[in-house]
This record gives structure tokens, sequence and C-alpha cells, in this order.
């Protein structure tokens, strides 16, 4: 069984017990949350695809963490004029592990 769920402006394949870092919730760690918007979703019964979501499925989980990602760095660079700048950037995640998905 697994479903695919919209998040953040991206879409994730979860299955039960699944660990996925999105991006960042207002919510705190230890936290339940529900994904509502279900695009499609597998079952024993067979595959349903929403349009553009499947109406009663809705897949639970815990927040774990809500943290940082690796630092990025871009470089700003203008030929010819002796100018450079160098920026980084932590893009905040919240982990969540899924614990049911119903529907």
């Amino acid at each position: 069984m697994f479903a695919i769920i919209e998040t953040g402006g991206k879409q994730y394949k979860v299955t039960e017990q699944d660990i996925i870092f999105v991006e960042k919730l207002d919510c705190n760690e230890g936290e339940e949350i529900t994904f509502d918007k279900v695009v499609a979703l597998s079952t024993d019964a067979g595959f349903k695809a929403g349009t553009p979501t499947v109406e009663g499925a809705v897949v639970k989980g815990v927040v774990q963490k809500n943290g940082k990602g690796k630092k990025i760095y871009v470089m700003k660079y203008k030929a010819k004029k002796n100018e450079k700048k160098k920026i980084g950037h932590r893009q905040p995640y919240t982990k969540v592990q899924i614990t049911a998905i119903v529907g």
C-alpha cells in the first residue's frame, strides 16, 4: 500500500513507517499531522487516481524534527567589473514519519 501526497509544492510517494523530509511546516516535534492532499492511492483493492485529489483519503504522520539542511553556496560574479559575492543558504525542513494511510 502506498500513497502520493502533495505538500510544500512537491509530491512524495509514501508508505507506512516511511521517514520523509518535507518543506518546513508550522508544527512542533511530537505533534501529529495529517496530509489531506492525496493525489493517488494504491491499496489491495486497486489503484485510485484523484481528480485532483482522492476523496476521503488521508495520510497521517508524526513530526520528528524541525531543522536546516546542509549549507549551499551561491557565487554571483560579474565579468570585467571585479565584482563577486559569495552567498550561503540553508533550507529549513521538517522530518516526518508516516504512521497510517487511510482511504
